[in-house]
């Protein structure tokens, strides 16, 4: 359990953290969600122990961090923004270390390896892995000591579709058994369909506490947020010619530009269906309205041109032609 009452952290004369309540129970996933400068950050360094609070009580299973440390670290699992890896490593010898360091059989490398879907990867040196690779290794490496309470900072930071998926049915798994979850997040994207509870951060202030994530999600207008250059645009779905998966980002393809969505190909397709969006491909989400031609290459090659003023053109994979045939009844 995570106990968070009238807590407040002043740093240079200035309050940077007054939280009121936050109370996370065992079997609970509890998001936290702040911009850059909401003071998140200085909450995590209060949650390790890294800093005293000014005023209030932060117990974590009956513990205070800054008091019980060893008892604590035993108890506690925590993934950081930063990764910490031993980038010259193998994936097997970094979670060897902390089975070493917790005093646990060798099988639990093993074991850590098999959950986090990297088993394969034993022996690559974590310089060799890519970003959500290396995002799930630091994963496995905080759940190494079966803790009873998680606290993860940004875990799906820098993740591909894969790995976002993996990590996510993870926590859940985690929550299901008991664990007591406490997500600290920039945004918003992700947590909707993890998280019991989301509480929004501003200014050190709790702003918002929303109850039921997925279900006001689903009852809200849907608008896609991007980030520009200091600041946020909402952009309408029918402005979207296509979206694509590059390399763990989506790419949002209207005529006059492309974004970068915080949110996977997948929860687009989730959110769009009803908006006349189509999953051409396994990297291709399309707005239909904007379709102007299905173009057959071969008898198992396709392709989508739009009706933009450069007559893009992108793949339809076999099954998916086979689907808007059904769909179109052409």
């Amino acid at each position: 359990m995570i106990q968070i009452k009238n807590l407040q952290k002043i740093e240079n004369g200035i309050t940077v953290v007054d939280i009121d309540q936050i109370q996370v129970e065992p079997g609970e996933i509890v998001g936290v969600v702040g911009a850059a400068e909401s003071g998140l950050d200085t909450l995590m360094k209060l949650l390790t122990g890294n800093l005293q609070p000014s005023a209030g009580i932060i117990n974590i299973n009956g513990l205070e961090p800054t008091k019980d440390k060893s008892q604590f670290c035993t108890e506690v699992g925590f993934l950081f923004k930063e990764n910490g890896l031993y980038v010259n490593q193998t994936a097997k010898k970094n979670l060897a270390f902390f089975t070493k360091l917790y005093r646990l059989p060798k099988s639990r490398v093993e074991d850590v390896l098999n959950i986090i879907g990297l088993a394969d990867q034993a022996r690559v040196q974590v310089k060799e892995l890519p970003s959500g690779l290396s995002r799930r290794l630091a994963f496995g490496r905080s759940i190494i000591n079966h803790p009873s309470t998680l606290i993860l900072e940004h875990p799906l930071e820098q993740c591909d579709e894969k790995s976002i998926f993996i990590l996510k049915e993870i926590i859940k798994h985690e929550a299901k058994n008991g664990t007591t979850i406490f997500i600290l997040n920039e945004d918003i994207a992700n947590l909707e369909d993890l998280c019991n509870r989301i509480v929004l951060v501003k200014d050190g202030h709790i702003a918002e506490v929303i109850d039921n994530p997925q279900k006001a999600s689903t009852e809200l207008p849907f608008k896609i947020p991007v980030k520009l250059e200091g600041r946020v645009a909402l952009l309408n779905p029918g402005e979207i010619l296509y979206i694509e998966a590059v390399q763990g980002r989506t790419v949002l393809h209207t005529l006059e530009s492309q974004l970068i969505s915080q949110f996977t190909l997948s929860e687009l397709e989730k959110r769009l269906q009803r908006s006349g969006f189509f999953r051409a491909h396994r990297s291709f989400l399309v707005n239909l309205q904007h379709v102007q031609e299905v173009i057959p290459y071969s008898r198992n090659s396709f392709s989508l041109r739009f009706s933009d003023p450069k007559r893009t053109e992108i793949p339809l994979s076999k099954n998916a032609a086979a689907e808007l045939r059904d769909l179109l009844d052409y």
